[in-house]
């Protein structure tokens, strides 16, 4: 952990080190750690907003000309193909769900049958293992860029 942490509140700390103790799972593939991590994760109150935040920012990052459905698609296949080796749990509704919810386009009302926060938490850092793959920024500073953004909207509504 740095000291980019220092200045948030418990509650924000315990998802920041959640997330990134779980993403560090997810990168080796350790299923005891994950599910520890996991477990965490899950009962951090709005880890899922945040989670969210660096999906979007990640996807912005990895797509700057924007994404298309098959960039959706092939987003979605790589983190399936790639969890599902170590993680047979793995589900890519929920992993499509995350993606959707992420860019703004998830309606919940309109799925039949939407996943439980806790299985957002078990997949949202398997999507973020994923996605900082394809970076050479680390989770920290994901996170931080969340975090900024989420008080910056908070303070303006």
């Amino acid at each position: 952990m740095t000291t980019t942490w220092h200045h948030l509140p418990a509650p924000a700390r315990e998802i920041a080190r959640s997330a990134t103790d779980a993403v560090a799972a997810a990168r080796a593939r350790d299923p005891q750690a994950y599910d520890e991590a996991v477990l965490r994760l899950a009962g951090a109150d709005r880890s899922g907003l945040v989670l969210g935040v660096v999906v979007r920012l990640l996807l912005e990052e990895t797509h700057p000309d924007g994404l298309d459905g098959d960039d959706v698609r092939q987003v979605l296949e790589a983190c399936v193909r790639g969890a599902a080796t170590w993680r047979a749990d793995v589900d890519p509704h929920v992993v499509l769900v995350l993606l959707a919810g992420a860019l703004g386009v998830y309606d919940p009302d309109e799925d039949a049958t939407p996943p439980d926060p806790a299985a957002l938490a078990r997949h949202a850092p398997l999507l973020l293992a994923d996605l900082l793959a394809g970076t050479d920024r680390p989770l920290d500073g994901w996170l931080t860029a969340a975090f900024a953004e989420i008080r910056r909207t908070e303070l303006h509504d």
